[in-house]
């Protein structure tokens, strides 16, 4: 008795299967992979000149993903646990405050020197840590641990990811090119697509967030304001709303600084709120254009980032604006498709190169 069902169909349901499946185990990673992808992309050139200096691929990409770890990896893990343990106290503050009023004056008000991190050094102050938070401390520290355990996992796989693509990567193109059920030239639309986006979020938008963040946070300290450790790379991170951008943060710190008594403070923090952390974002988005650029329009950039971290969590900063970006790639892919069937036009084969040229993210080589 048979089913109906060819061997062909049968597979392809299978390999559907299995592909989702695949999906499902990698998804708790994918910030990680995703990462991992677009930093071996923009090391790539990078590599290639220390491969020459120091022949051996695996060698320059150790070395590389070394300088990737020192520079990158721990000062943003110092930069963030200050903000989390920062931000919650600041956030406790506002929430206390009866009036509007006394929730500016507390962004003026508060410690000015960063917190030191309290690191037992015998083992009497740890015995006396026990003794002083009992059971409770037991359920914090499982719950700390395994959240540590988690963010040590995802370091690992985006290190070790960004390793073996710088390595890898080349060969397992070959491979996806090899058995992608999409035609080679959509498929290099979408990779230029992928790595346009990964370029546009973590040159184009987050050196320029770090640019901002940091000047904001050399003023605030300059001028005395508390939490300045907390509320510079907030700055930063709110350049990235249009309309209003960082002025969303320093502005209610100006006015909390004149409401407490700090006219002066309060009124050079507006200039210069205005003339330099304001003007950062025209004067170096420029320049990091050069090098990465998202071709996506400030509000639907918000749009997409503020979304995929509402539906995500805060990873879908990533997730939100890749999504947008290949949504918009497919669908000039298949407005393409049907005014080729019009035209009856056969379809040309596209570089990665060519396709990066065409949707803008490079200039074209001059011959």
């Amino acid at each position: 008795m048979t089913t109906g069902v060819s061997p062909q169909t049968a597979l392809r349901a299978l390999v559907v299967v299995l592909t989702l499946a695949a999906l499902y185990v990698c998804w708790p990673l994918w910030p990680a992979l995703i990462l991992a992808g677009w930093t071996a992309t923009i090391l790539r050139p990078l590599l290639t000149r220390i491969e020459r200096r120091f022949p051996g691929r695996r060698r320059a990409a150790g070395m590389l993903s070394l300088l990737l770890f020192v520079l990158l990896a721990l000062p943003l893990a110092a930069v963030v646990l200050a903000v989390i343990s920062g931000g919650q106290e600041l956030v406790r503050a506002i929430q206390e405050s009866p009036s509007p009023r006394t929730a500016v004056v507390s962004l003026a008000s508060g410690p000015t020197a960063a917190p030191s991190l309290h690191i037992p050094r015998n083992l009497a102050e740890i015995l006396d840590i026990f003794r002083r938070y009992g059971a409770e401390g037991f359920g914090v520290l499982s719950n700390v641990a395994g959240a540590a355990g988690t963010g040590v996992v995802a370091v690992f796989i985006y290190f070790a990811g960004a390793y073996e693509l710088l390595v890898e990567g080349p060969r397992a193109w070959a491979w996806c090119r090899l058995h992608s059920p999409l035609p080679a030239v959509q498929l290099e639309r979408f990779s230029a697509a992928f790595q346009q986006t990964g370029r546009g979020l973590l040159i184009g938008v987050g050196l320029t967030t770090a640019a901002q963040g940091l000047v904001a946070t050399v003023v605030y300290v300059a001028l005395g304001v508390p939490r300045w450790w907390v509320l510079g790379p907030i700055t930063g991170l709110a350049s990235v709303i249009p309309f209003v951008g960082s002025a969303l943060v320093w502005g209610p710190i100006s006015i909390g600084l004149i409401v407490s008594g700090h006219a002066i403070k309060g009124g050079i923090l507006v200039v210069l709120g205005v003339a330099l952390i304001g003007v950062i974002d025209n004067l170096l988005r420029p320049i990091f254009a050069r090098f990465g650029s998202l071709e996506m329009n400030t509000f639907l950039l918000f749009v997409s980032l503020f979304g995929g971290i509402a539906t995500f969590g805060a990873w879908g900063a990533l997730l939100g604006p890749l999504i947008v970006r290949l949504w918009m790639e497919a669908v000039a892919l298949r407005r393409e498709a049907e005014q080729r069937e019009v035209s009856g036009r056969p379809e040309a084969p596209t570089s990665a190169a060519e396709a990066r040229v065409r949707d803008g993210s490079v200039a074209p080589e001059s011959k």
